[in-house]
């Protein structure tokens, strides 16, 4: 990794982390280029392969750590994995852009180990668990079995938080976009 800065988005599943990730990036003044993460979870309704995420299967997930073509990943899930791939950063990198990053709690921590001095890490937490809660039902995609299952992972993650460079109260969208905004050119 040469020029850019990286800018990791990190929160529980139904933080916000994606809304303030899709506002900031619409911003050119910060130059922002998005870090495509790789998945080996089924594709949801909307999304676009390349766009929103890769989505591979497990095998080939598994492949490309073999092949140690990940700068982090991790099972996120039971037999769920995502990741960062080191070509996704050089592509970004080539283009002159500083990267910002959707990602996991524990992702985000590595991403912020491998580059200590050019990672900007914040961490976006929900009202409330029970906030957490009503955003993930409302949002309709999950099983009630993965509503429970992000809900018990939401609150270990919670306590990672002051492992980040900040944490901010995602309570209003538009007033947290501003506070991050605010952090990302301060940091660049």
């Amino acid at each position: 990794m040469k020029n850019g800065k990286l800018i990791v988005i990190a929160a529980p599943s139904g933080s916000g982390k994606t809304s303030i990730v899709k506002s900031l990036i619409s911003d050119e003044s910060l130059n922002l280029g998005f870090s495509v993460s790789a998945t080996s979870r089924e594709k949801r309704e909307n999304e676009i392969n390349g766009k929103d995420y890769y989505f591979l299967s497990q095998n080939q997930f598994k492949e490309k750590i073999n092949l140690n073509e990940f700068v982090e990943w991790e099972e996120v899930y039971k037999e769920t994995f995502y990741g960062t791939l080191k070509s996704e950063i050089d592509n970004l990198n080539s283009l002159g852009k500083n990267l910002i990053f959707d990602i996991d709690v524990i992702g985000g921590l590595s991403i912020k180990k491998t580059f200590p001095e050019s990672t900007l890490a914040l961490f976006i937490c929900p009202p409330s668990l029970k906030e957490l809660e009503n955003r993930l039902r409302k949002r309709g995609t999950d099983s009630e079995e993965k509503i429970r299952i992000r809900l018990s992972k939401a609150s270990k993650e919670m306590s990672m938080s002051v492992l980040y460079d900040y944490s901010i109260e995602n309570y209003n969208l538009e007033e947290t976009v501003a506070k991050v905004k605010t952090l990302i050119n301060n940091f660049l």
